[in-house]
């Protein structure tokens, strides 16, 4: 049937293919179930096959989805290297094989990528889409993406993925239903009354499809009722063939059939189902699901059952197939046998949630099972519970481990699981019994003969003294790194010298940084990801919390790009969320604010992981006078003071210290610094002491200095505000220099008000002007209303300029525009590029568009 209104959208799909001569685009459709995106798809690869080379790959709603499904489906169109790495399971060599594949001599034609069904993808589908969409600018590709937008909730992690692709290659497609005059243009051309046809279908391509193709004159009020009347008018055999592809999600192949040939001709000579390049499926799932649903849980279970027992027997089928049959036939010990299996194939392909689901299944089914499978069964979960994040999850499977293990007398076993409950308690933000547990897990291990186990809960006390800021992190590293190496264990000496080196690092900066870039190198040549990125993670966020900013940000740029090349999105978000606090006190706010939103988008985990974001986000709306701020930076509290640690304390009582001060509460001001100066004085943090001493100064209130404190920080206190800015400014912080400069003289008083203007900082302005009006000074006026209140700092000119250049108009275009000189734009231009904080046009346009504020302007 001919595709009505849709030619706007292959027209896009067609352009967008042309685009990727200049690389590649990003097409996402999107629409309710039978909006007809397959349908779309499919008639777009019919009218570019000349030209594309179009692979197509589909998620399926399988109990638990099939890691990487979509890639599978591809691997089978082209096979070579990408087939036989899938098959070994290295996911950074399969990511990589498919760029080859796209970048390779078949290039003579396009290559277009179709990956249907998102909705139902796995972790690792939507990591390898996150993947090609940040490398798209390396290969000429159209990569087509499709899914249900009513089945993605606002915190689906595929929300995430698409909002990370690089705005300026995507195109989103959005189908709407049909209107009602292509619902009558279409019962006509079938020679049917179109009486109720919309009504009942909302005007739904499928439905009014399946309508028009029934045999009856009126309209059912469900897909059900027109699915099984359909079926009604078919042969035992042909009710039986379809029963049996029902229970089979996407397709069913000619093995599965075999005995069901007559059933299955009659059923794609009567249209319901259709013929497939591997098979017969349904023509749309929801038909599918109607005649699944309509068996009765007897039939059902027996045809899954059937499926299970015809799958099992082949090789090369994908085990989350094998659970997805055996859970739904019934069958434990199927389920048993295939779902660790299943889970393993997952997390070697990086789907932890996936393979967490797969273990999840299986201790449903370990009711009579011995104790020792039961806890094995168990510790794997909770490791995969980790990597995917379900901490309270992974939490609780650890501690029905750990008292099978103590059942058991296995004092390795034991260590291990106490180690790990140690980890788990301290992401969870429960310090103290992860002291506790780590403490357990080495006196236990210590009481057998020594081990690896041993030498990684000695790093693990290490990690744990480190967080907290004690020296002794270096006495338990050292241990830790002997043992590891009596054991050629390289996992856990590289785990022990980065806690070794970031502890130094607090005590003397350059030595420290030295040690962690060494064992950055050393994990980086033996593989362990994970390290080589803390390495330089915890580099990067000690000089940032030392504000020594130009060193930060070259490390945050390496780091960065090294954990967005391994796709360890953990570490990007937390990264992002430090440099989101550089980007403030540098005073790139647009910088800050996209880094922090990026940091705490999607799920949010429980703990105080997200703590430096939320804290970024939340002093840059108090300082521009937004609201919200105080419930931003009251989200990070409770987890930060339950955490008691200093990255997670000194950040959060900064901020809050801040926000009160700018409200006029100097009183609570100063009680929030306090809550965090004592941890920073007995850990001795000289730039969280220095920033918390500072506002309960700042307030009012007497403080005892340590000579030890930040420098800027502790001239101020003393009266010199002079050298105070003069040190701020040395490391290109402006907002804290106008803050030095603000306790100065009349002059010194009124820059650091046009700072803090320029800045956009209407909140901190109105604080400042209250203060020196106080003092008896002369105020200068404050900027228009108009630009006060804008996010930026924009007036309303500058953003009418904004506008035009995210139109892509020149600057003597925009002059003729707006009937201003060239030299006027060209100084507007200046001025909202540095507002934005971007050295381009095209950043501007994008900063623009992500922040809303063209729309807004």
């Amino acid at each position: 049937m001919e595709l009505l209104e849709r030619g706007r959208a292959l027209a896009d799909l067609d352009a967008l293919l042309a685009d990727t001569a200049g690389g590649g685009r990003i097409a996402v459709l999107s629409g309710e179930a039978g909006a007809g995106k397959s349908s779309l798809a499919a008639a777009f690869a019919a009218a570019v096959g000349s030209r594309a080379w179009v692979l197509w790959g589909a998620c399926d709603p399988l109990l638990t989805p099939r890691a990487l499904g979509p890639l599978h489906d591809i691997a089978r169109q082209v096979g070579g290297a990408l087939r036989e790495r899938l098959a070994a399971g290295e996911r950074g060599a399969v990511f990589d094989a498919l760029l080859d594949v796209l970048d390779g001599p078949r290039q003579r034609r396009r290559p277009v990528v179709v990956m249907e069904d998102l909705h139902w993808a796995d972790e690792a589908t939507l990591d390898l889409v996150a993947f090609l969409g940040r490398r798209l600018a390396l290969c000429r590709v159209l990569l087509v993406l499709t899914y249900r937008d009513d089945e993605v909730g606002p915190d689906h992690q595929l929300r995430t993925v698409l909002a990370g692709l690089p705005r300026a290659l995507v195109r989103r497609l959005p189908l709407a239903s049909l209107s009602v005059a292509a619902v009558d243009e279409l019962a006509r051309r079938a020679g049917r009354s179109s009486a109720s046809v919309y009504e009942v279908t909302g005007g739904n391509p499928l439905l009014v499809t399946e309508v028009l193709a029934a045999a009856e004159s009126g309209v059912p009020a469900t897909v059900r009722d027109l699915v099984l009347s359909r079926l009604s008018a078919l042969s035992p055999a042909a009710r039986d063939a379809a029963g049996f592809v029902s229970v089979v999600p996407s397709q069913a192949e000619p093995a599965l059939l075999a005995s069901r040939g007559d059933g299955v001709e009659e059923c794609l000579a009567g249209g319901l189902l259709s013929a497939t390049a591997d098979g017969v499926a349904f023509r749309h799932e929801l038909l599918r699901r109607a005649v699944e649903e309509a068996l009765s849980p007897v039939r059902r279970a027996a045809l899954h059952a059937d499926v299970l027992a015809r799958l099992a027997d082949r090789a090369g089928v994908d085990p989350a197939r094998l659970v997805h049959h055996a859970h739904h036939a019934g069958d434990a010990a199927a389920v048993l046998r295939w779902a660790p299996v299943a889970a393993r194939r997952a997390a070697e392909v990086g789907a932890n949630k996936q393979a967490a689901a797969h273990y999840e299944l299986a201790l449903r089914h370990t009711a009579g099972a011995p104790a020792d499978e039961r806890a094995a069964l168990l510790e794997a979960y909770a490791t995969a519970g980790y990597l995917a994040g379900l901490i309270e999850e992974a939490l609780a499977a650890r501690r029905l481990a750990l008292g099978l293990r103590e059942q058991q007398g296995d004092p390795a076993r034991v260590g291990e699981n106490l180690r790990w409950l140690s980890r788990l308690s301290w992401w969870r933000g429960h310090t103290a019994q992860a002291r506790v547990a780590g403490e357990r897990a080495v006196e236990v291990l210590e009481s057998i003969p020594p081990g690896p186990q041993l030498a990684m809960a000695y790093s693990n006390l290490s990690q744990l003294h480190m967080l907290a800021g004690e020296s002794t992190a270096i006495e338990w590293g050292e241990r830790a790194i002997d043992l590891a190496r009596r054991f050629g264990d390289r996992d856990t000496e590289v785990h022990a010298l980065v806690n070794v080196g970031s502890t130094r690092m607090e005590r003397d900066p350059a030595a420290g940084g030295a040690e962690l870039e060494r064992a950055h190198a050393l994990a980086v040549a033996a593989g362990l990801d994970d390290h080589a990125t803390r390495a330089l993670a915890n580099k990067a966020c000690q000089l940032v919390e030392f504000c020594d900013y130009t060193a930060a940000a070259d490390v945050l740029e390496r780091v960065l790009t090294f954990a967005e090349a391994r796709d360890l999105d953990g570490y990007v978000r937390h990264l992002l969320g430090y440099r989101a606090a550089m980007l403030l006190a540098r005073g790139d706010w647009a910088g800050a604010r996209a880094d922090a939103e990026a940091a705490l988008a999607g799920l949010a985990r429980p703990g105080p992981s997200r703590c430096t974001a939320q804290v970024a986000l939340g002093r840059l709306r108090s300082r521009r006078g937004e609201p919200d701020a105080a419930a931003i930076l009251h989200k990070a509290e409770l987890s930060a003071y339950e955490a008691n640690e200093m990255q997670f304390v000194g950040p959060v009582s900064v901020g809050l210290a801040e926000h009160y001060w700018i409200a006029g509460d100097p009183a609570r001001s100063a009680a929030e610094a306090r809550r965090g100066y004592a941890l920073a004085l007995r850990v001795k943090h000289p730039w969280f002491a220095g920033q918390l001493a500072y506002w309960q100064w700042r307030a009012g209130e007497a403080v005892a200095l340590p000579e030890w404190i930040g420098a800027p920080h502790r001239l101020l206190i003393e009266g010199d505000w002079r050298g105070a800015a003069a040190e701020w400014a040395d490391r290109r912080c402006d907002y804290a220099r106008a803050e030095a400069l603000s306790r100065g003289d009349e002059e010194a008083a009124g820059e650091a008000l046009r700072i803090v203007d320029g800045l956009g900082a209407a909140g901190t302005a109105r604080r400042l002007r209250a203060e020196l009006r106080d003092r008896g000074a002369k105020v200068p006026r404050g900027p228009r209303a108009s630009t006060a209140a804008h996010p930026t700092g924009l007036t309303a000119r500058q953003r009418e300029v904004l506008t035009l250049v995210a139109e892509g108009l020149s600057n003597a275009d925009i002059a003729a525009r707006l009937t201003l000189s060239a030299k006027t734009v060209d100084h507007h231009v200046s001025a909202v590029l540095g507002k934005l904080g971007v050295p381009s046009r095209g950043q501007a346009a994008a900063a623009a568009r992500r922040l809303g504020l063209l729309a807004a302007g």
